[in-house]
């Protein structure tokens, strides 16, 4: 409890970032409609995000080195600040764009600094208990986030700023904390092939939860609004998406530990198209209807990413668990980059329910290159854990590591 009483600085800092940070992509997607961005310019946007979440990854643990934990979080913070604030200053897609690199620069600076932090600080003992706290409170400030796009007027200075007032406000807690920051932790080296050496499945589930969590998050929006639904039911549909992915964690889990992670991975991608399918058949059926698929596309789609991760690690040595968490982070973010633009562009294309179509075609894809791999290589009997792993930055292998492996007693190896 005292631990956890410890870390209630660096968990406020994650909710009010998430709150603040996470309303800009469905704020700036309903906005840009309302200036009249066409749909390209509006993926791109989402594009843009993941480019500056890249970049912030990369160089998050570079700037802790030079200045430390407190002052690089407050430089991430405050390009993220000024980002966000500046929407309303130039109206124009392409500033808008690079607007968009500095929120994405922000969220994987900041929360690569925070799970350093974290990591530092916690034992193998306390571990489970720090980052079962951690991912709740990311998830449920995440569907705060969302839900607040129905009170969040589009295209208005106030709503851009009370979003900016959240994301300065994580300054405070981190910042004036009496807790001593750690020592700075050594960065993961980036070597992308090693996921593929691993587990080409593994690498391609990533790909894919990369294509479909960014183009449902960063267009999804765009959707709505093309579907007839208002502002506040944007809200909600977003939100639903987040809250049936919350909920599948741990039945999906606890299947993925079971039973061999390529057949979960074959069901989920059934799954997945289905959800696809039922949304494009309810998207005219009212708001009940649509809900509740979105609903259904988040608990089918949003595991893919932990189940895949946890698939590359049953095949990976102690000492690769943090670079090949790296290489994992790596894989989504080339697939989230490109996801927004291209899912934006069959919507201009060919109508909202483009963008499901899409989605099913990834996943369809990826059902058939499981059937391969299955063929190809026997699973192991001595496997892995599952964690949820919260794709924020690439130092997240260091908090989820040392719970992979387990020794003959049920404890954590050490670290």
């Amino acid at each position: 409890m005292r631990l956890l009483i410890s870390f209630v600085a660096l968990f406020l800092s994650v909710a009010l970032l998430q709150l603040g940070s996470g309303g800009v992509a469905p704020l700036d997607a309903i906005s840009g409609i309302t200036l009249g961005f066409s749909t390209g310019q509006i993926g791109l946007l989402g594009s843009a995000h993941f480019l500056g979440f890249f970049v912030g990854c990369w160089w998050a643990p570079r700037l802790m080195g030079e200045v430390g934990h407190s002052r690089a979080f407050a430089a991430f913070a405050a390009a993220g600040t000024i980002g966000i604030l500046a929407h309303m200053l130039v109206i124009n897609p392409l500033a808008w764009a690079v607007m968009r690199m500095a929120s994405g620069l922000c969220v994987a600076g900041c929360y690569t600094i925070i799970e350093a932090w974290l990591h530092a600080k916690v034992t193998n003992k306390t571990r489970a208990r720090a980052m079962g706290v951690y991912r709740g409170v990311d998830i449920f400030a995440s569907l705060g986030a969302q839900l607040m796009i129905g009170v969040l007027e589009p295209a208005s200075y106030v709503s851009y700023n009370l979003l900016a007032l959240l994301c300065c406000a994580a300054l405070f807690p981190l910042t004036l904390t009496k807790v001593t920051p750690p020592e700075t932790p050594l960065t993961p080296r980036l070597r992308p092939r090693l996921a593929w050496e691993c587990s080409p499945l593994a690498v391609a589930g990533v790909i894919v939860s990369g294509i479909t969590g960014a183009a449902y998050r960063m267009v999804g929006p765009v959707y709505g609004v093309n579907i007839g639904l208002d502002t506040h039911q944007i809200g909600l549909f977003l939100a639903a998406f987040v809250l049936g992915g919350a909920l599948a964690q741990l039945p999906m889990g606890w299947i993925a530990d079971k039973f061999d992670r390529r057949g979960v991975m074959v069901g989920m991608s059934m799954g997945a198209v289905a959800a696809c399918g039922l949304t494009i058949a309810v998207s005219h059926s009212g708001p009940v209807g649509i809900f509740l698929t979105a609903g259904l596309f988040g608990f089918t789609t949003m595991p893919l990413y932990s189940i895949s991760s946890a698939h590359a690690h049953d095949f990976a040595q102690p000492m690769e668990r943090v670079e090949l968490s790296a290489a994992l982070m790596f894989v989504y973010a080339v697939g989230a980059i490109a996801s927004p633009l291209l899912a934006s562009g069959l919507i201009a294309g060919f109508g909202p329910n483009a963008m499901f179509v899409f989605i099913g075609v990834a996943h369809l894809l990826l059902l058939g290159f499981s059937l391969l791999r299955m063929r190809a290589r026997p699973t192991l009997s001595k496997r892995t854990d599952y964690v949820y792993v919260p794709r924020t930055s690439f130092l997240i292998g260091k908090l989820l590591g040392g719970g992979r492996d387990l020794d003959a007693s049920g404890r954590n190896t050490p670290d």
